[in-house]
């Protein structure tokens, strides 16, 4: 069970994110604060896992309460505006929800929260890497015959039309497919979409520059850019492996 505090000076998201909570068995709603300050009163008394922290409210905002917080529960940022969310990751958020809050979006960020949680009790049963078939690599059509690619070997994907280009640290591969068939059919735990033209393996990533993630290609830095559409799960997934 996922002890919850909600915090919203507006009762309308109060409402909103307590009936999601009620749908979630896994989630047991402790209180609802109208403020920083209740709900700073709120965690001395109650033992929170998670909270649903507003960012825009009088007296207090959510970033300024969770940067005075010395060991603060999982937090999941709610706001209508969204361009809190770097700032929201910096500082070790789960996730961030743009309101309104749609139930599959709000789902999503729990998930992503359980997951932190079972890992901090130490409960989390080590899961394999994915792999096709039980394999750690594919086949794909080029220069007229099957070439086989090693997951491990794949520095980023870029689409270019009707093609991809699978690009390797000495090599790269030119195949017939599309970015969205291509990705569909990769294990989301070795790469992550960035961009609509670009797949990065995840291990590969050296850095996140601004709008640019940063990896190695024959020796030297590349750099990739980062679409507005992606870059929220992608600071999701640098967040949750931020020391």
């Amino acid at each position: 069970m996922i002890n919850v505090l909600i915090v919203d000076d507006e009762p309308l998201a109060l409402d909103v994110i307590e009936t999601h909570v009620a749908k979630l068995p896994e989630l047991n709603l402790v209180l609802k604060c109208n403020n920083a300050l209740e709900a700073n009163d709120a965690l001395r008394v109650h033992d929170i896992d998670l909270i649903f922290l507003d960012i825009q409210m009088p007296q207090l905002t959510g970033i300024e309460f969770l940067r005075t917080l010395s060991n603060p529960p999982l937090v999941i940022f709610t706001t209508a505006y969204p361009n809190y969310a770097v700032e929201g990751f910096e500082l070790n958020a789960v996730d961030y929800l743009l309101k309104p809050i749609s139930l599959d979006r709000f789902i999503k960020a729990v998930n992503k929260a359980s997951d932190q949680i079972q890992l901090k009790k130490g409960s989390q049963v080590p899961v394999a890497e994915p792999v096709v078939d039980g394999n750690d690599y594919f086949f794909v059509k080029a220069d007229k015959k099957l070439v086989k690619i090693n997951y491990h070997d794949i520095i980023y994907i870029e689409g270019l039309k009707d093609y991809v280009i699978i690009r390797m640290a000495n090599s790269r591969v030119v195949t017939l497919q599309t970015m969205k068939s291509l990705e569909s059919k990769l294990p989301p735990q070795l790469f992550k979409r960035i961009h609509r033209s670009y797949i990065v393996g995840i291990e590969k990533i050296q850095a996140v520059v601004g709008n640019m993630v940063e990896v190695v290609e024959k020796g030297q830095p590349k750099h990739l850019p980062i679409g507005k559409n992606y870059r929220e799960e992608l600071l999701a997934i640098v967040n949750q492996n931020k020391l």
